[in-house]
């Protein structure tokens, strides 16, 4: 929930409204692709590693 609350409150940073927008747009976004693919891989690739290396012993 943290980051999709995150991710919502840096669209409009994203989106790339007002002065300084192409300074604060490329963060926003970097922000936005950083949270998303850790919280894929703590959710999904983590699980899955762990419950493979349980299956091999």
């Amino acid at each position: 929930i943290t980051t999709g609350t995150i991710v919502l409150g840096l669209l409009p940073m994203a989106l790339g409204f007002g002065e300084g927008a192409e300074i604060r747009t490329p963060m926003a976004i970097t922000v936005i692709a950083g949270l998303v693919s850790s919280t894929m891989l703590t959710l999904i690739v983590i699980p899955v590693v762990y419950a493979a290396l349980d299956r091999s012993k």
